[in-house]
């Protein structure tokens, strides 16, 4: 209790705090892992009010790293408030060993470590605490890895497959079994299938991006014999048949038990929620083939590092550019006679920018035609009535009012980084308006938006994509 004498002013200082005690999660015991230095409230509040000075001078520091930047106001709010969403979404727990893990909740679902969702909070994660994406990493190999067998469509026989992840690590503070998620279930064609071909990706693109930027030697040749085993599964995942590859995916994991695999995308239509010889994918694929391509060329394993780079040049050449059609866009599903055009076919190469690579895609480079190619597919589609709404905001896919602001803002970055695409206030300010409907405005940051109003993917941490366009602007 505060009391003040009438007539008298006073300032008093309080720290809002919490401590929980003892183990907090099932299916593996762990606890928060600050209890191994505060273990009791009293001594949280103490800590918070000793060091409110110095707290009080990173909060400021962290908000002139947006007002100082050239990052418009309506910009400045959507990094924020993603970021703001991120680190509420998280947990940083330790197993009765001590062994630290590190969790996100995927928002309203509260899945823990969302595969799909780590490598968009990669870049975040990248440039404020590099460790978590290795902690992240490791756990996958070593607890939510699995290794299936392939089937081509039609084809009830199962041909070699390999290792690949799992889309989670459990729900609700509870971990999954060993090489089980809580999300995957087996003979669906849509939501809750399996996502084996892009967390298989998803692993590659964050362990080259974790590699490249910060050297970590050991643990590249700790993980080297994963890193090979990748490039396998990839491989087996086009076709059984080598003569018969074209770098895409093209086999479903017996996992699905006759049915197919999906995206990330799984609340859209076939246009992005199918993975097999879908655009989207496909050049997320090509990313992380270029990606192991530069780890065994760096590490004294040329044969493989040329077999990479061979699937990488199938991809591009013989299967994405191959279908540009006359009307200037690629197909959303190559080979299948769809004629969804969608804005995601360009995230993958936010992976290249990452990795400095954008030489790849230049003139004079070994995939100007790729580049060339998803250049003129963007600004073909780019175009009020196929993949922008009314009110100017982003479109992912021309045949589905679904959009989601994490990957629009993903793409918003590719395309002014590579494709120096001027910023577009409307845009932004139409993103910030669909966060700040009254509709939506309760569930915090929300992702999953229907034309402009939140459906699902509320209180999500995956926002903080927009963290990239601070290195737009400096």
């Amino acid at each position: 209790m505060a009391v003040v004498p009438a007539g008298a002013k006073r300032t008093f200082r309080f720290a809002i705090c919490f401590h929980r005690d003892g183990v907090v999660t099932s299916g593996l015991p762990m606890r928060y892992f600050y209890t191994r230095y505060f273990p009791s409230i009293e001594t949280v509040a103490a800590y918070a009010l000793d060091r409110f000075e110095e707290q009080k001078r990173l909060a400021l520091d962290a908000d002139r790293l947006l007002t100082k930047s050239r990052l418009s106001p309506v910009q400045q709010f959507h990094v924020a408030h993603a970021a703001r969403s991120y680190i509420g979404s998280t947990e940083f727990l330790m197993t009765g060993e001590g062994e630290p893990f590190w969790a996100v909740n995927e928002g309203e679902y509260r899945m823990l470590n969302t595969f799909d969702l780590t490598v968009d909070h990669l870049y975040f994660e990248m440039d404020r605490n590099p460790w978590v994406v290795r902690n992240q990493l490791d756990w996958f190999v070593k607890r939510y890895s699995y290794r299936d067998e392939v089937r081509l469509p039609g084809d009830p026989k199962e041909y070699p497959g390999g290792l690949s992840f799992t889309h989670d690590m459990g729900i609700g503070n509870c971990l999954s079994r060993p090489g089980h998620s809580s999300y995957e279930k087996f003979g669906l064609t849509g939501c809750f299938s399996h996502m084996t071909h892009e967390q298989l990706v998803n692993w590659v693109c964050c362990a080259v991006t974790y590699v490249h930027a910060t050297g970590d030697d050991h643990w590249l040749q700790e993980k080297m014999p994963v890193f090979r085993q990748c490039l396998t599964s990839l491989l087996h995942r086009d076709h059984p048949d080598p003569r018969l590859r074209n770098g895409v995916m093209g086999a479903d994991s017996s996992r699905c038990l006759g049915g197919a695999e999906i995206t990330t995308y799984d609340s859209l239509d076939a246009s992005l929620g199918q993975a097999r010889n879908n655009l989207y994918l496909a050049v997320k694929t090509w990313a992380a083939t270029i990606g192991l391509q530069s780890i065994f060329a760096e590490n004294a394993l040329p044969t493989v590092a040329a077999t990479a780079g061979k699937q990488a040049s199938r991809c591009a050449a013989t299967t994405i550019c191959a279908h540009m059609t006359p009307q200037g866009y690629i197909p959303a599903v190559m080979g299948e006679g769809s004629t969804s055009r969608i804005i995601p076919a360009i995230e993958g190469l936010a992976f290249i920018l990452q990795w400095n690579r954008a030489d790849l895609l230049a003139a004079d480079g070994p995939f100007f035609a790729l580049g060339e190619a998803l250049e003129r597919h963007l600004h073909t589609i780019l175009v009020d009535g196929v993949c922008l709404f009314p009110d100017g905001g982003w479109k992912l896919s021309s045949t589905n009012d679904n959009s989601w602001l994490s990957k629009i803002y993903l793409c918003q970055h590719v395309a002014r980084s590579l494709f120096k695409l001027a910023p577009d206030p409307r845009a932004d300010a139409a993103h910030a308006g669909w966060l700040t409907d009254a509709d939506n405005a309760f569930f915090a940051w929300s992702d999953q938006m229907v034309c402009g109003k939140a459906k699902g993917s509320k209180y999500y941490p995956r926002g903080v994509t927009s963290w990239l366009w601070l290195r737009e602007v400096g």
